[in-house]
């Protein structure tokens, strides 16, 4: 695969992102804490219709198959995480301080956003494959670009780390990739309500980013959101 240089970074794909109602956005929360919880291929479709108090054949007017709603989690999760590395970069002057704020802030997580993160790390691979229901499709293919966004933010941020000489010189595109595979593998085993405090999980995986990257800011004692 080409590898493309450091400027191409400053030119970031746009996905589209749909309104969703209240009954749809009901939904996608009582999938979330399914799959989440139970696992993608454990999870009944018709019992994510009981939860939410209606038929099965109800759930066919907002998606399309059980595939359909899970790309829609998985865009949602991929939604929010961007937006807040977006939010929180642009409120740092110091590109130091911006790495620290990111990295704390992914850690400060709700349950049900802990098991969006689970959904989407189990099922990430399932976004390499055409479908052939449209709207399964064109969820699929949006949530795809999403990954693609997010990765084109952070590797342009890495560059800009590294333009500043507070990296060291490397492939932006393959640092951003492990440095987000580093946080990724969190969700392959860690559960909301685990005996290990997520905050604690948190400093342990930050510490081993920043070294990672080759930089040692001092982590605050705090890794709330609020704090960051």
């Amino acid at each position: 695969m080409e590898q493309p240089n450091r400027a191409s970074w400053s030119q970031r794909p746009q996905a589209s992102r749909p309104k969703r109602g209240v009954k749809k956005e009901r939904i996608l929360d009582v999938a979330t804490d399914y799959f989440g919880t139970h696992g993608y291929n454990d999870t009944k479709w018709a019992d994510v219709a009981s939860a939410v108090g209606i038929g099965s054949t109800a759930l066919y007017h907002y998606f399309e198959s059980k595939q359909h709603c899970l790309y829609e989690i998985m865009g949602q999760t991929l939604d929010a995480f961007h937006d807040r590395f977006e939010r929180i970069v642009a409120a740092h002057d110091n590109w130091t301080d911006a790495l620290l704020a990111v990295l704390v802030d992914a850690f400060d997580l709700t349950d049900r956003e802990v098991l969006r993160h689970r959904v989407l790390v189990a099922q990430i691979a399932t976004l390499g494959g055409h479908r052939t229901l449209p709207r399964e499709e064109a969820a699929r293919a949006a949530a795809r670009a999403r990954v693609r966004e997010l990765e084109f933010s952070w590797g342009t941020f890495l560059a800009r780390g590294m333009q500043q000489g507070l990296l060291p010189e490397n492939d932006p595109r393959l640092l951003t990739r492990a440095v987000l595979g580093l946080y990724n593998s969190v969700w392959h085993w860690y559960r909301p309500g685990a005996a290990l405090p997520l905050e604690d999980v948190g400093r342990f995986i930050v510490g081993r980013q920043l070294a990672l990257l080759g930089c040692s800011p001092e982590l605050p004692a705090d890794l709330s959101r609020d704090a960051a």
